[in-house]
């Protein structure tokens, strides 16, 4: 079960902007959306500071949970976790025709809600 956890960051925007993560980057396959969404989400969250030594800190909390989930769903590419190739019309067809967003897409999202609430708990 995800552990709910308010950030008090409401900002219309960044729906907007995480958008294009979507299909691995535009459905090009590239990163899952889910990764580059939850990168996002911890750059917002955790202060990059105001030294060299502070952002490595902050960097060090992203690739930890690049780690963490590629362990858990095996990779962080979007063509690879769906095994289909988003940047073809063929492909965005058999996504639409498919459960994948259920069976992949939206369990990716879940590890990666969770892997950020479980970080940010354990730095703050």
């Amino acid at each position: 079960m995800c552990q709910e956890f308010d950030f008090e960051i409401d900002n219309k925007v960044i729906p907007r902007i995480a958008f294009g993560f979507a299909g691995g980057i535009g459905n090009t396959g590239a990163v899952c959306g889910a990764v580059a969404g939850a990168v996002m989400a911890i750059s917002l969250i955790i202060d990059r500071g105001d030294t060299m030594e502070e952002a490595i800190g902050t960097l060090e909390v992203v690739k930890e949970f690049r780690q963490l989930f590629e362990n858990e769903m095996g990779t962080i590419s979007c063509r690879e976790l769906t095994g289909i190739d988003l940047s073809t019309e063929e492909g965005v067809s058999q996504l639409m025709g498919s459960d994948t967003p259920q069976t992949v897409c939206i369990p990716a999202v879940g590890v990666a809600y969770q892997l950020v609430v479980d970080l940010l708990n354990k730095t703050s």
